[in-house]
């Protein structure tokens, strides 16, 4: 297309997406309510199941999260030679198949939600077997979607790159907030178990999306027989260029001192539920209260990157760090000067309700961390690409995600430790069930995650230091 044409109808308002986009779009919204119809509750649900201290945090937060960050760098890839929407359709029927597994034990398998979560692993292992091969097949199927669906927003969007992206990601928090409303009212009418049935059927609608309305973009079959003539790309040439990747000392540094932000990030999922469920409330409502972090980022987003959009990457991501260490302390507040469990008022224009005080600083975290993803994760592919060698900044960004897996590697085990062996040391078992904390170890719980997003910043500090005098040096 003819540059001067282009420009013409933009201005015009000629231009169009195509129906690929918004199918696109419409099929990422369906997913990710599928999967915040889930998310929010997991770690309680496996607890209530039966899977003990460690499983549940160990299944939901590091294996899940990270097949779904990592598997894109090979499953990518594969979508981009066999087709997105082939892709697509068989993603969504393994991401179907996976969340109706995880509902099974309850529904056909006799298994029985505990009121209260138990130290101790009491489910069959035809019960544990069952959860990990959804947990696998959510993984595997939700790390297609990605890559599939952002491309085809890369591809559609010609001269309107930023308004589609806008687009985009408005659609993915639109996603969060439908599936986590919808979830919140099943397991009210129903019991926790049918927030799988939510995702089911979710995925179940984004397939017949696919299916009947999404094509493959049109640059892709334009390309085809250019495409024919070239290698494609194999698994192993994937491995190898993710070796190229490791071998270079500042990326991998990179990938160490980014893990910590991304380590905190995950504790929305994992230590925040803990703690409302087993120590705060016997029902908290998790899926409302974690709608704090689509709402800031789609309240905030243009006013940040308005008012901060021109901060230098490193800084910005230091900041981010220091936001989500903020976020941690303060869970201090009640502990210091309250008592955790007081009532609090709150009236929002007509809605009036009463929240323990220790919760209402859990939403307040929540609420925190995503200012600090707003300040943090674009940031890092920009500056992921300045790390690049010149001239591999595609093969660099196309392990962006790395740090994003590997922090989700760590954060189930190592933020079930800090609630279990640290946060609940010397605490005793209230009639209600819930657990009353003491209050030195409580603090030290929440100071431990504060400290980790500091000296993630000061490690990033650190790191873009030395990489300054390297970069002097040559």
């Amino acid at each position: 297309m003819d540059k001067n044409n282009s420009s013409n109808n933009i201005v015009s308002g000629k231009t169009k997406f195509p129906g690929s986009f918004w199918t696109a779009n419409l099929t990422e919204l369906f997913e990710r309510s599928a999967y915040y119809a889930v998310a929010s509750f997991m770690v309680i649900y496996l607890g209530q199941l039966g899977l003990g201290d460690y499983w549940p945090s160990m299944l939901s937060s590091s294996l899940l999260w990270f097949l779904i960050y990592f598997l894109p760098i090979l499953s990518g890839t594969i979508a981009d030679q066999v087709g997105f929407k082939r892709s697509l359709l068989v993603a969504f029927v393994l991401m179907a198949f996976g969340y109706f597994l995880n509902g099974v034990p309850v529904w056909f398998g006799g298994a029985v939600l505990n009121a209260t979560i138990s130290s101790e692993v009491t489910a069959g292992l035809g019960t544990i077997l069952t959860i990990i091969m959804g947990i696998l097949l959510i993984g595997f199927g939700g790390s297609v979607i990605k890559p599939c669906v952002s491309a085809t927003v890369q591809k559609t969007a010609g001269q309107k790159a930023t308004l589609a992206f806008a687009i985009f990601y408005m659609t993915i928090n639109i996603g969060s907030l439908l599936g986590r409303f919808i979830s919140w009212f099943m397991r009210k009418e129903f019991d926790l178990s049918y927030i799988f049935a939510v995702g089911t059927a979710f995925c179940i609608i984004s397939f017949l999306v696919v299916l009947f309305l999404y094509s493959d973009p049109d640059d892709r079959k334009k390309n085809e027989k250019q495409k024919e003539g070239k290698q494609k790309k194999s698994i192993g040439k994937i491995l190898v260029d993710m070796v190229i990747v490791l071998k270079n000392p500042r990326f991998s540094l990179f990938l160490l001192v980014s893990a910590g932000f991304w380590f905190l990030y995950n504790q929305v999922y994992n230590v925040v539920p803990l703690y409302w469920k087993r120590v705060l409330e016997t029902d908290p409502a998790v899926d409302i209260y974690t709608t704090a972090n689509p709402f800031v980022i789609v309240f905030f987003q243009l006013l940040i990157t308005k008012f901060f959009g021109k901060m230098k990457p490193v800084r910005s991501i230091i900041v981010g760090n220091i936001i989500v260490g903020v976020s941690m302390l303060v869970n201090l507040v009640p502990i210091l000067f309250s008592d955790i469990r007081n009532q609090i008022d709150i009236s929002l224009y007509f809605i009036e309700f009463v929240l323990p005080f220790g919760t209402v600083m859990g939403i307040a975290t929540v609420g925190l961390i995503a200012f600090g993803e707003l300040f943090t994760a674009a940031r890092s592919y920009e500056y992921i690409g300045a790390l690049a060698p010149k001239g591999k900044e595609g093969l660099f960004l196309g392990y962006a995600n790395l740090p994003i897996a590997i922090g989700a590697l760590i954060s189930g085990w190592g933020g079930a430790a800090i609630f279990n062996e640290v946060m609940c040391h010397n605490a005793t078992k209230l009639e209600s069930g819930l657990l009353k904390l003491d209050p030195f170890w409580n603090s030290m719980g929440w100071i431990i995650l504060m400290g980790i997003g500091f000296l993630s910043a000061i490690g990033m500090w650190t790191f873009n230091r030395w990489l300054q005098k390297q970069k002097a040096e040559a």
